[in-house]
């Protein structure tokens, strides 16, 4: 499978709320980059996150576009989400049900056929902004 199409199939994992079949696209020590935070390793700090993100967010991949190099070793993918933030994620102002539509981007890395970095970054205080929040509060993806 090209680095694209695997970008693709990855994103289509995600919006399908299957965790397992999205975690076996990724290698045992896939590294996450969290956006404004630190760094995870391996698949079960990655289900943990996919956890909590499901327990606070209803999110969906819209307008999706992937970029790989010649090699099919890195890619690149250029999104909008389209989420509900259902529960008051930590350090985060409150979830009301509110509604958002954001821009994302995000960087991989790719190793044998699986993703084995994912680096997300999106505007966090655009997303504020969105969920007509206060301004200027530090916070994790």
């Amino acid at each position: 499978m090209s680095a694209a199409a695997l970008i693709e199939r990855y994103y289509h994992t995600f919006n399908s709320g299957d965790r397992d079949a999205l975690l076996d696209l990724l290698t045992d020590d896939v590294m996450h980059d969290i956006n404004q935070g630190g760094c995870e390793r391996g698949k079960d700090d990655f289900r943990r996150f996919l956890q909590r993100m499901d327990r606070c967010y209803r999110e969906k991949v819209v307008d999706l576009v992937v970029f790989s190099n010649s090699e099919g070793t890195r890619a690149a993918a250029e999104f909008f989400i389209d989420g509900t933030y259902l529960a008051t994620d930590d350090g985060l102002p409150d979830a009301t049900g509110q509604t958002y539509h954001l821009r994302v981007g995000a960087f991989f890395e790719i190793r044998d056929g699986r993703i084995s970095r994912v680096t997300n970054y999106y505007n966090l205080q655009e997303w504020l902004r969105l969920i007509d929040a206060p301004t200027g509060r530090q916070a994790r993806e």
